[in-house]
C-alpha cells in the first residue's frame, strides 16, 4: 500500500473518531435539561458552537451529522425522544438549526469576532427551530414557546461557549485552531 494512501485512511480514520467523539459530547449535553414543552432546554446549543468554534466548520458538522445520525437509527442521544420520528417532530427544525450553525460558527469563528459568530449561530438555529415549530402550534405560540423562554438561558450558554472556545486552547494546546 502506497505511504500516501495510508496516510490518507489513517487521517480520515482519526477525522471520523474525532467527529463520534464530538457527538457523544453533544449526546451528553442534550440529556443534561430543564423539561419544557414542546422543546427543552438543554445544553446541546452550548456544545454544538463550542465545538464548531474549537474544531471549525468541517469538524463541527462532521459531528452533528453524526450525532443525528446515532439519533436517526434508534440510540438515546436526543433530548426530546428515540428515533428517527424527532428528525420530523416539533424539535426536528432545531436540529436542523444547530447543524446550520455548526457550519456557520465553525467557518466564521476564524473571520468574524467569535461572539459575533456565536450570536448568529444562535440566530439560525431560532430562526429555522420556532420555523419548524411552527408547523406544529403557529407562528404567535411558536415565538411564545419556542424562542421567549429560551433567551435568558441561551444567553448564559452562548456566554459559556464564548469563554470556552477562548480559554480552553490556551490551556490545552492541541486545541489550538490551525
Amino acid at each position: 500500500m502506497p505511504a500516501v494512501l495510508s496516510a490518507t485512511r489513517h487521517t480520515t480514520a482519526l477525522f471520523a473518531a474525532k467527529a463520534i467523539g464530538l457527538s457523544l459530547i453533544i449526546a451528553v449535553s442534550a440529556h443534561v435539561s430543564v423539561p419544557f414543552w414542546p422543546v427543552p432546554m438543554t445544553l446541546q446549543t452550548c456544545a454544538v458552537m463550542t465545538i464548531a468554534a474549537l474544531f471549525g466548520h468541517r469538524l463541527g458538522v462532521a459531528a452533528m451529522l453524526a450525532y443525528l445520525a446515532e439519533g436517526a437509527v434508534g440510540l438515546p442521544v436526543f433530548a426530546s425522544g428515540i428515533g428517527a420520528s424527532v428528525l420530523v417532530g416539533p424539535t426536528a427544525g432545531y436540529l436542523a438549526g444547530m447543524l446550520a450553525a455548526a457550519a456557520i460558527v465553525g467557518r466564521a469563528t476564524g473571520h468574524l469576532a467569535t461572539l459575533g459568530a456565536l450570536l448568529l449561530g444562535t440566530v439560525v438555529i431560532y430562526a429555522m427551530g420556532a420555523g419548524w415549530l411552527s408547523l406544529f402550534v403557529g407562528v404567535e405560540r411558536a415565538w411564545a414557546l419556542g424562542v421567549l423562554p429560551f433567551l435568558l438561558g441561551d444567553t448564559a450558554k452562548g456566554a459559556l461557549a464564548w469563554a470556552l472556545s477562548g480559554a480552553l486552547p490556551a490551556a490545552i494546546p492541541a486545541l489550538r485552531r490551525r
